[in-house]
C-alpha cells in the first residue's frame, strides 16, 4: 500500500522536491509513496492531522531567512502530529520571466520567503519592481502566461516544467542557501538525533525563560535552534520552540522533559527525528 505524502503546491516548489526526493528514499526501503498537492501550508498540515494523508512535507526553517512562521503556528494548534525525519534542501533561486530585459520588469511575484531571500539581488537589479507574495514560488509562474512585463522567482525545474525562459541565476543573496523540511505524521517519534519542543510559560516573569534553559544546560543539551513566536494572546507572551541536539529515547533527556514540566505551562515534544540530506537536482 502507498503512503500518501502532502506538499505545498502547485507542481514545481521546493516543498514538491522535498517530497519527492523523501518518496525515492522511502522506495529504497521497499515503501512506494504519492504525492498530493495543496494549496498552503496551513493545508498540507491540516491533511495529514485530519488523516486525509499519511505524512506531510513543510518547511520548517531557512539558513537566511530562519523559521517558517506558519509551519510553527499551525504546528502549535494542531495536535498529534509528529516529526518523523529531517530533510535539508539546497535552494537555488532563479529570475524567470519573457520579459526581453531587466529594464522592462514591472513586478516580481513569489513566496514571500523567496523574495526575502533574493531582496539584495533584487536592489541591486530590479529596483523599479514591484514584489508581490504569492502562496508559493510555482503559483508565482502562473501569472507569467498574461503579463510580459512580469517576472518570478522560482527553481530552474520548475521553469523547466512549464516550459519558460530563465533570465538569471542564482539570485539569491546567499550561495549557501538551505531549507529544512519536517516530515510529519500521526505516528509517535520517540528516538533520532534530534528532538524538537514547544512550550508555554506561566507567568512573563525575569528568569521564566531562564529556568527551562537551566535544566537543559544542566543535562549538557545542546540546542540547534531556538526561537520564539507570538502566543496570540496578549502582546508580549510568547511560546517557545526548541530544536535539541539529543534523543529523545535517552535517559538525560527524559529526565530533561519531565523537570521542564514542572516549569512550563504547556509543554509539547513535537518528535524526535534523524536529519536527511536530499538533492535540489530532481529532473521534471
Amino acid at each position: 500500500m502507498k503512503l500518501s505524502i502532502a506538499h505545498l503546491g502547485p507542481q514545481g516548489t521546493y516543498a514538491e522536491v522535498a517530497a519527492l526526493a523523501y518518496a525515492q528514499w522511502l522506495q529504497q526501503q521497499q515503501q512506494p509513496a504519492q504525492l498530493r498537492a495543496y494549496a498552503s501550508i496551513v493545508r498540507t498540515l491540516q491533511a495529514t492531522a485530519q488523516q486525509e494523508t499519511d505524512l506531510t512535507v513543510v518547511p520548517v526553517e531557512n539558513s537566511i531567512e530562519g523559521g517558517v512562521t506558519v509551519t510553527l503556528d499551525t504546528l502549535w494548534q494542531l495536535d498529534h502530529l509528529q516529526i518523523q525525519q529531517a530533510l535539508v534542501l539546497p535552494i537555488s533561486h532563479a529570475l524567470i520571466s519573457a520579459a526581453a530585459q531587466f529594464e522592462t520588469i514591472a513586478t516580481v511575484y513569489s513566496h514571500p520567503q523567496a523574495l526575502a531571500q533574493c531582496q539584495g539581488w533584487l536592489a541591486n537589479y530590479l529596483p523599479q519592481a514591484t514584489l508581490i507574495p504569492t502562496n508559493s514560488t510555482a503559483e508565482a509562474l502562473t501569472h507569467l502566461q498574461t503579463a510580459p512585463t512580469a517576472a518570478a522567482i522560482a527553481s530552474r525545474r520548475a521553469a523547466s516544467l512549464y516550459d519558460l525562459p530563465v533570465l538569471a541565476h542564482p539570485i539569491n543573496d546567499y550561495t549557501d542557501n538551505c531549507t529544512k523540511f519536517w516530515v510529519l505524521g500521526l505516528q509517535p517519534a520517540t528516538s533520532g538525533s534530534h528532538t524538537s519542543l514547544a512550550f508555554s510559560l506561566p507567568v512573563n516573569a525575569p528568569g521564566a525563560l531562564l529556568k527551562p534553559l537551566q535544566i537543559l544546560a544542566d543535562q549538557k543539551i545542546n540546542l540547534s535552534r531556538i526561537e520564539s513566536r507570538p502566543s496570540k494572546k496578549t502582546l508580549g507572551d510568547y511560546l517557545f520552540f526548541l530544536d535539541l541536539e539529543a534523543d529523545a529515547a535517552a535517559a538525560e533527556t527524559q529526565d530533561a522533559i519531565a523537570q521542564l514540566q514542572t516549569c512550563t505551562e504547556t509543554l509539547k515534544v513535537l518528535g524526535s527525528y534523524n536529519t536527511l540530506a536530499i538533492s535540489g537536482d530532481l529532473t521534471p
